[in-house]
């Protein structure tokens, strides 16, 4: 009998007495959580000696762990339209920190709301404006409860509550599980499968760590602000705890499915574990990052993965396991669950990546959120940082101009596509010889390299047929 068939045989057996919904359709509970700026070597498990990050690391050694994972994109804004659209940002327009979703684009939360699950999204939003009657906040794109906030956001933080301004005490990462848990308790209570989205706002600068987690590094002889960038590090970790044990004490931990990883690499006092490059750079220290899925259920043993993986394979992974309907449109993910049924060990869909050379946009939550505030008191909604049409295709872009550097990765191969002047180079790295990509292959492996430039360069031309909106007419 296969995996997937002990699933479902062990789902009929006891998920329908242990928690009471649907589990004969084998339909996971689902909590997807990102930190801001963390880098790969920024945890305990990939063997940072100062870092205090027990929680990760018990996930890492009994749950799924991926040794070469990858934001889509090496800035924020853009990692986290992948996540939730799985397709390259991109393809919708959002190229640097700052850029907004789309509304045309179909969303996690849109398909998992479709098929009854409770949704909702907690911390960093990111990807446009937090009113009421915006066509891309997290209830126009399929939440249906949020407390969340336009970027990253430090303790006692202002919040738009569904399109309400508020102030929450509480220490940042504490503050957005805080939020998911009181979601997670009214699905269980109500017999509903639950979709929690919790994005945190740290370790992103400018670190602002809680007393507590910055104690813990005092004694450290480091610069101050990296014994607070640890602190807020420890902060999730701590968060991530608090919501584990709940899902335990709710008896809900067998069949939930919690998935763990980071928007970019790391910068400031960040690690790469040695990797090149940090945040806003497609080599492996911009783009790598760590990631671990526990699912008791069906992730039995621990096991750890080499095989390349990225944040735009979240949605094709989620909705086949749930079952829902993949969007018409060009993805550039693919679904996991063969990987989380230990049947698939090589991916069979390469990844692109490509830095668009636009500069980002600012967005100061509190800011924003404090406007918001005055607007709504005058009895007007609105939030003026924001392009007023999101979805507008009205810029179309050139096919044959493809600026800015980009990377194709055809594990365990790795090509750079980089901009010199008004041309580019290309250099390949076999990153399973060479992971810090310090010898450039490309002169001894001419064949390959050519196939790798043609497969690049045709992707690159799907993605602007896609920014310029061909895929919605289809």
């Amino acid at each position: 009998m296969g995996m997937r068939n002990l699933c479902l045989v062990w789902l009929g057996m006891s998920c329908c007495s242990m928690y009471g919904w649907g589990a004969e359709k084998g339909q996971p509970n689902i909590v997807l959580m990102m930190s801001d700026d963390q880098g790969w070597g920024d945890v305990g498990y990939n063997g940072h000696k100062e870092l205090k990050t027990p929680v990760l690391d018990e996930m890492a050694r009994t749950g799924l762990r991926f040794d070469q994972f990858y934001a889509a994109a090496p800035v924020c804004s853009p990692t986290r339209g992948s996540v939730l659209t799985g397709r390259h940002p991109n393809r919708f327009g959002c190229f640097s920190w700052g850029y907004t979703l789309r509304p045309q684009e179909v969303t996690i939360g849109e398909g998992l709301l479709g098929v009854g699950y409770r949704t909702g999204h907690f911390g960093k939003w990111h990807l446009g404006p937090l009113t009421g009657n915006s066509t891309i906040s997290p209830s126009a794109k399929g939440f249906e409860e949020w407390l969340s906030s336009p970027n990253f956001y430090e303790n006692n933080p202002w919040m738009s509550h569904k399109g309400k301004p508020v102030q929450v005490q509480g220490e940042s990462s504490m503050v957005a599980v805080d939020a998911a848990i009181q979601l997670i308790r009214e699905a269980v209570k109500q017999e509903k499968p639950f979709f929690t989205v919790v994005w945190f706002g740290s370790p992103h600068a400018p670190y602002v760590a809680a007393e507590d987690e910055l104690g813990l590094y005092q004694g450290l002889e480091v610069s101050q602000q990296a014994k607070h960038y640890y602190g807020e590090i420890t902060g999730i970790d701590r968060a991530v705890g608090k919501l584990r044990k709940e899902l335990r004490d709710l008896k809900v931990a067998e069949n939930t499915l919690v998935w763990y990883t980071s928007d970019n690499g790391a910068m400031g006092p960040g690690s790469t574990g040695g990797l090149s490059g940090k945040k806003g750079t497609l080599w492996e220290g911009g783009i790598r990052v760590p990631c671990i899925i526990e699912w008791p259920a069906v992730i039995k043993q621990p096991r750890t993965t080499p095989m390349a993986c990225s944040t735009v394979d979240i949605l094709p992974t989620l909705f086949d396991l749930v079952g829902v309907e993949l969007p018409t449109r060009p993805l550039d993910g693919m679904s996991l669950k063969p990987l989380l049924d230990g049947e698939l060990k090589q991916r069979s869909k390469p990844l692109g990546f490509w830095v668009y050379p636009t500069a980002g946009h600012p967005v100061r939550s509190t800011e924003i959120l404090k406007a918001m505030a005055s607007s709504l008191e005058a009895g007007v909604e609105k939030d003026t940082h924001f392009p007023a049409d999101p979805g507008s295709l009205a810029k179309q872009y050139d096919t044959t101009q493809l600026p800015g550097h980009a990377a194709w990765l055809d594990a365990p191969y790795k090509l750079h596509r980089i901009p010199e002047g008004k041309e580019f180079k290309y250099q390949l790295f076999d990153l399973s010889q060479d992971v810090q990509e310090k010898k450039d292959i490309s002169e001894t492996e001419g064949k390959r390299l050519e196939k790798m430039k043609q497969e690049l360069e045709e992707w690159q031309k799907s993605v602007v047929n896609s920014l310029n909106g061909v895929d919605y007419a289809k």
